[in-house]
């Protein structure tokens, strides 16, 4: 069984039961108290539990937690009677284990920051339970919603419920493509194709020209990489080792694909075909440089590598470079997006809100300043947008000139905008909907 599915059953019981105990649960999976005392230090760390002696339970002492759906009733009124004068706040993710977890944090202390509550609901990448579970939060009481369907929304309607709910709705992460019928609803996400595109402009800044693209088949978020990788390319005049890039196939679900996948890349690695690779994701990154190390190549040395995601890259050995996406600070705008709709503002514009990813560099790109190599350098120069400003964050480029390449309008935007601001924040392009 995978984690996913025991957390999502241990969360059911304490839905359902209002507390868990270790025992009990690892009894019914068929798996050691110790999986399941793993299991649930990783849900109270991402506030979906509270952890007591022998088990857990829902964390309704702690004021602004988020805390599993609890089903139909009257939340308004029980909200009050718990203490809170801000709203309710509904939020759905396709996961509590991957990637969202941080957005789920940035929300919830945004939420308390305004007194309220948050309540969240987890789809497990499930479209059919997308709908079911925004009706159980509605049930609930909520106030507003902030979504992350399991896939983007796209053309034909299909997804058009999420336009006409009883409460304000934003999007979270998601882009609503234009006849979605979501086009009329406030949203922010990360700019997944300018971190591409940023990856691609650093690898070539340390005199790679050989960069191939490694991504998650199926994958909401790789359409948007794949196109700021190819617009990076094109704009920095190199070629693709494989304009397809590679595909991997979530290894839990298609191990031989996922091997076949690898061993691409090992080629491609040792014939030179490519010496620089961007992944995404985080895990499928650190699988691939276990058996790059396992085939005798070295990393950077005969594959250079940036990750995406940033989940777990710091931890991996190396420790990877990567390409971080603001997960908090996404999380934190979409309550101040939704608390501007409940304040009163059905009459305002709409806003489309992209949040920079930012370069974190490790071990896995090797030195920080690129070989020498004039040609490359001249080729480089004369391909390269340049801009104005630079960044101090140690994070980033060290203080390297941003020259992102052109991969559209909202990418020059947020090059243009791309030095962290001195508050912290990820800089932010905001587009008003027509």
């Amino acid at each position: 069984m995978l984690a996913e599915q025991r957390h999502e059953h241990i969360l059911k019981v304490a839905r359902e039961q209002g507390s868990v105990r270790v025992t009990e649960v690892a009894e019914q999976l068929g798996v050691s108290p110790v999986t399941v005392r793993r299991d649930v230090a990783e849900l109270a760390a991402n506030g979906l539990l509270d952890r007591v002696h022998g088990g857990a339970t829902l964390p309704h002492a702690r004021p602004s937690a988020p805390t599993a759906h609890p089903g139909a009733g009257s939340a308004p009124a029980r909200s009050r009677a718990e203490g809170h004068e801000g709203p309710m706040v509904g939020m759905l993710v396709p996961s509590a284990t991957y990637y969202f977890p941080e957005v789920v944090r940035g929300a919830r202390d945004a939420v308390e920051a305004i007194g309220g509550r948050l309540v969240l609901g987890i789809s497990r990448y499930l479209p059919s339970e997308d709908r079911d579970q925004v009706d159980q939060l509605l049930r609930g009481g909520v106030d507003g919603l902030l979504l992350t369907p399991s896939r983007a929304p796209g053309p034909g309607g299909a997804d058009a419920w999420m336009g006409r709910l009883p409460v304000p709705v934003v999007l979270v992460e998601r882009r609503a493509e234009v006849g979605s019928g979501l086009e009329h609803l406030d949203r922010v996400a990360s700019d997944h194709a300018l971190g591409a595109a940023h990856a691609v402009r650093r690898l070539a800044d340390l005199g790679h020209t050989r960069i191939l693209l490694v991504a998650r088949l199926g994958s909401p978020t790789t359409p948007a990489v794949r196109a700021g990788y190819a617009a990076a390319i094109a704009a920095l005049g190199l070629e693709s080792p494989d304009p397809d890039g590679v595909e991997t196939p979530n290894p839990g679900d298609d191990a031989d694909g996922f091997d076949r996948a690898v061993a691409r890349v090992i080629e491609a690695a040792r014939t030179g075909d490519a010496t620089a690779a961007l992944v995404h994701n985080d895990q499928d990154a650190l699988l691939l440089v276990s058996r790059l190390r396992a085939a005798g190549l070295d990393v950077p040395g005969d594959l250079a590598l940036i990750a995406y995601d940033d989940e777990v890259a710091a931890l991996a050995d190396p420790p990877l470079s990567a390409i971080a996406p603001p997960k908090a600070e996404v999380g934190r705008t979409a309550v101040e997006l939704l608390a501007r709709r409940l304040a009163g503002g059905e009459g305002l514009a709409p806003r489309h809100i992209s949040l920079v990813p930012q370069l974190r560099l490790r071990a896995t790109t090797g030195p920080d300043e690129p070989p020498e190599n004039p040609k490359t350098d001249d080729r480089r120069i004369n391909n390269h947008k340049t801009d104005d400003h630079k960044t101090d964050d140690p994070r980033t480029d060290r203080g390297t000139r941003d020259r992102s390449p052109d991969v559209g309008n909202g990418a020059r935007d947020g090059a243009r905008d791309g030095a962290r601001d001195g508050d912290g924040q990820s800089p932010a392009t905001v587009r008003t909907a027509l």
